[in-house]
């Protein structure tokens, strides 16, 4: 049997990162070149015994020639290993194999980019990376809620950030309502917080773009914001960066319920993304824009930018992922364990983390968590609370998923009530038919 080895310490780890990052658009590019699960290269990079052979094998692909340099035994020998004289250089005691207490992360908010929990959903991320590299280029993610959206966005904009750029990431969360008042006042403060993200570490060049905005708004008034902002964009700020700029916008269905705002201004980042096949200055701006559902609202589908540039839809967990995802949790299953799991969850990302979670925390086993699953004391009750307020505090979406579990009714609801339940991840839309997503929110909500 091989003996493990580990990587020797965070010097070491870094080093590698910055080979992967350098050489690979991510750890499932280098798992595909070598023919290996993507479990594995994150077990190597987040300092987990792995078997030599691949050891070595990783390394050479990083292009690290000396491998011992980098290594060292995991702390405890297994006792059905030999001794071997490959190891008698590494004399540095190494960090020890986390376990599976300390190791752990609760699957709550985006997942880091040096966890080993990250499941890359071949080939999206390799998409994203090669479509952020081309000038003037626009990728739309689209996916229910907790399915991973700003995970991926903050491995977009590293490797953004990889290549160059200037990044800045606007959540439309963190508007305040009187900033949504109207158009002007609504693009007014979206310039202003993309010169605040740019200038964190340059104020000189904050102050500058700053009073250039300043100066060039007084005369919105005449010739109207989108002009203001756009003409703005390509006179100042796009010239005054000395590299490209990839702004991504988050939660942008939120503007959906301001009607006096989101036709013009997604018109406008058409209009701005269309630019860049005309005029070279465009072609510096790189957009990302992150929605949870479709746009339930009319709009004309040449002012829209959904329909342009890189679509990318987050799919669920495949069973073979939920595998892989339960071994990184030292789980010893197989695939009857993954199918009585997805039976109940279907591959929501979300569910299927905390499910592993609990399980690997030795807080609950499989069996009793698809028991008591759908019920007020299982290990889902806190988000099925959750979505549980929203529906109590939005009747007709609440009325709706009631009819959609229950199977009482054909009335075919609208498209703003279908796009809602699907924002939330409670429902698949398949052709006319709304559908529960899983088992889990069948059951639970029944008696809703």
């Amino acid at each position: 049997m091989p003996r493990s080895v580990v990587i020797r310490d965070n010097k070491c780890k870094d080093k590698i990162l910055a080979r992967l990052d350098g050489q690979y658009l991510s750890q499932q590019d280098l798992a595909d070149e070598l023919k290996i699960s993507q479990g594995t290269v994150s077990k190597f990079i987040n300092m987990q015994p792995v078997d030599r052979p691949i050891f070595i094998k990783i390394c050479a692909a990083l292009g690290i020639e000396d491998w011992r340099s980098i290594a060292a035994p995991p702390i405890r020998k297994q006792a059905d290993e030999p001794e071997n004289d490959d190891f008698e250089e590494l004399t540095t005691s190494p960090t020890p194999p986390p376990s599976p207490t300390n190791y752990l992360e609760y699957p709550e908010g985006l997942v880091a980019l040096t966890s080993s929990f990250y499941v890359e959903r071949s080939p999206v991320e390799k998409y994203c990376f090669e479509e952020i590299r081309k000038p003037a280029s626009l990728i739309c993610i689209k996916a229910p809620q907790k399915m991973g959206k700003s995970s991926l966005l903050t491995r977009i904009i590293q490797q953004a950030k990889n290549q160059g750029d200037a990044t800045v990431i606007i959540n439309f969360e963190l508007g305040e309502k009187e900033f949504f008042s109207n158009l002007s006042t609504f693009l007014r403060w979206l310039c202003d917080r993309i010169i605040l993200e740019l200038s964190k570490d340059n104020q000189t060049l904050g102050t500058e773009l700053l009073n250039k905005l300043d100066a060039h708004w007084k005369f919105a008034q005449s010739f109207g914001a989108k002009v203001a902002v756009k003409d703005y964009f390509e006179r100042y700020l796009l010239p005054q960066l000395n590299q490209p700029l990839t702004l991504a916008l988050e939660e942008v269905e939120i503007l959906f319920e301001y009607p006096g705002i989101y036709k013009d201004f997604f018109g406008l980042l058409r209009i701005m993304h269309q630019e860049g096949s005309q005029q070279e200055i465009w072609q510096k701006l790189r957009l990302v824009i992150v929605h949870s559902t479709e746009a339930y609202i009319p709009m004309n589908i040449n002012q829209s930018p959904f329909n342009v540039g890189l679509p990318v839809e987050l799919p669920e967990f495949t069973p073979e992922q939920v595998l892989d995802l339960a071994n990184r949790h030292q789980l010893q299953w197989s695939d009857i364990e993954v199918q009585q799991l997805q039976a109940m969850i279907g591959g929501h990302p979300f569910l299927v983390r905390l499910a592993l979670y609990k399980i690997a925390h030795l807080e609950v086993n499989l069996t009793h968590l698809l028991e008591t699953a759908p019920t007020a004391t299982g290990i889902y009750r806190n988000h099925l609370r959750h979505l549980g307020l929203i529906l109590t505090q939005q009747s007709e979406l609440g009325t709706a998923m009631k009819e959609v579990v229950n199977a009482t009714s054909t009335a075919k609801f609208s498209d703003a009530v279908k796009y809602k339940l699907k924002a939330l991840g409670l429902v698949n839309l398949l052709n006319d038919e709304v559908k529960p997503r899983n088992e889990l929110y069948r059951l639970y909500f029944q008696n809703f």
